[in-house]
């Protein structure tokens, strides 16, 4: 089994910033990929950014392409989401996910292991 925690989240005015972070531990060897996904209320939850757990390949949505980045670092076994310019569609609570297989990575349905969510909210 893998776990994950989320922090980081919180509130931020329009134009500012925010990290999460994804703490990971558990089979951490059975990992390929980790993802970044959000949901805001009423919508289904969407793929924000991934990366894989043993190389530098990253991929985004490209509504936050330009203003997040996703990185690792396996010595803490944590992934991170940084978020710029913020803006009020960027509200939602974001989850981070954990998969073993190595294709379909922007599907929810591609990642067995969930964290529980932090909210981010954003006020213009």
């Amino acid at each position: 089994q893998v776990q994950l925690v989320e922090s980081g989240g919180g509130s931020a005015q329009a134009g500012g910033s925010l990290r999460l972070s994804c703490v990971v531990s558990g089979r951490t060897f059975n990992i390929y990929a980790m993802g970044w996904f959000r949901q805001a209320p009423g919508k289904v939850r969407d793929f924000v950014a991934g990366i894989r757990w043993n190389g530098d390949y990253t991929y985004y949505a490209d509504s936050v392409k330009g203003r997040f980045t996703i990185s690792r670092d396996n010595t803490k076994n944590t992934v991170y989401l940084q978020m710029i310019s913020l803006n009020a569609e960027d509200t939602a609570i974001y989850y981070c996910a954990a998969t073993s297989l190595n294709n379909f990575f922007r599907l929810p349905s591609t990642y067995p292991y969930w964290g529980q969510g932090t909210q981010v909210t954003v006020s213009s």
